[in-house]
This record gives C-alpha cells, structure tokens and sequence, in this order.
C-alpha cells in the first residue's frame, strides 16, 4: 500500500511539471477528438442504412415494372391513309394492308389499284362514304399485342425467374401505338412496359 502511495505521489509531481502538463493535455484532446470523429462515423453508417436508396432497393428487393400478360389473339391495327374526293394514294410498302371492303373513316375502301400509277409512283385507292382529310383503314391480324413502346429493336423484356430477361421477337407489322409479334413469345408471358436492363431483379407491380 505504502509502496502505491509513494508511485501516486511520484505521479503528481510528474504531472505538475509544465512539460508534463502539456503532454497530459495534447492526450486528452486527441482522446476527445477521435471520440468525436468515431461517433459522427457511427451516425452516419446508421443514417445510411435508413436513406432510401432507389439503386439499392432495387437490387435487394427488385425494380417494380409494370407488365403485360400477353396472349396469341386476333386484333386490330390501324392504317393512316389521306383520303380526297373518295380517292387515295399510298406507297407500295403500305398497300399491303389495304383490301376492298374495308373500314376506313366512316366509310370504307372500294378498290385498291395493285399497279403503279406511272405520274405518281404510288397506288391508288378509292372509297366510299369517306370524309376529307386524314382517315383510318383497319385491318385484323393475329398474334401477341402489346404496345409498341414495349419493343426495343427487335426484342422485348419478359419476366423470367424474378428477373428481366430479353428476348429477341419477330414484329410483323406496327401502328402508331400497337405492335404485333407473331413469334418469340408464348401464351402467358409477361411483358415488361417500364425501361428495365437485362438480368435485372424486377418486382412485378400491383
């Protein structure tokens, strides 16, 4: 006992010398600094953990999408066609679809010349009971529907095993908001219609 006494004493008179002093004093400010800076280190790993992150919810629970579950079916596209005085010309990479008997407008398509005519380069196609101005011929089709935003290129994304997965399709013909596939799809698939990439976790939404 008497031997801790004299080691305390020997203690205080080391820390009274001036140098000393300073000495004890740079320690304890390290000491709370380095206190300080750990525990705005903790707040913030634990404020990280409550900030809604998008990129990290997405990777841990899955990008919602919205989708389309499509069915091979029979539809309805639609064809613009400028229709003047019951008469019309279209190009020949257009009047594929257009056929005597067929709605346009409120009216519908009488004939439709398969040859060229030679002043215009274009074909001509007559109606009925159609205004002037801009109309709409329509034309059945059959195959897998879906808009025509959801197509990227030649593929589209589909759902597969809670992931995004691209699949290359055969679109056989478009209208300004519709696409038909007749191959690369199956009855039942769903079709992604939000921008998703390739191998993405996706969460399907309600």
């Amino acid at each position: 006992m008497e031997a801790l006494l004299e080691r305390f004493e020997q203690l205080k008179t080391w820390s009274k010398r001036p140098r000393n002093k300073k000495r004890i004093y740079a320690v304890l400010v390290l000491i709370v600094v380095l206190w300080v800076i750990g525990r705005f280190a903790m707040v913030a790993a634990e404020n990280r953990l409550f900030v809604f992150n998008p990129a990290r919810a997405a990777a841990d629970s899955g990008q919602i999408v919205e989708v389309i579950e499509v069915k091979n079916t029979s539809g309805v596209l639609t064809e613009p066609v400028t229709v003047k005085a019951n008469r019309a010309m279209v190009s020949s990479g257009r009047v594929g679809v257009l056929k005597p008997g067929q709605k346009i407008g409120d009216g519908v398509i009488v004939s439709v010349s398969r040859g060229i005519d030679l002043d215009t380069g274009m074909h001509t196609v007559r109606t009925r009971g159609v205004s002037d101005g801009m109309n709409y011929a329509e034309y059945e089709m059959h195959g897998f529907f879906v808009p025509a935003y959801a197509v990227v290129g030649s593929d589209v994304f589909v759902v597969d095993g809670g992931r995004a997965v691209r699949r290359h399709v055969n679109v056989a013909r478009t209208d300004a908001d519709t696409a038909v596939i007749v191959d690369g799809l199956r009855d039942g698939d769903m079709v992604i219609l939000s921008r998703v990439g390739d191998g993405v976790k996706v969460k399907i939404k309600k």
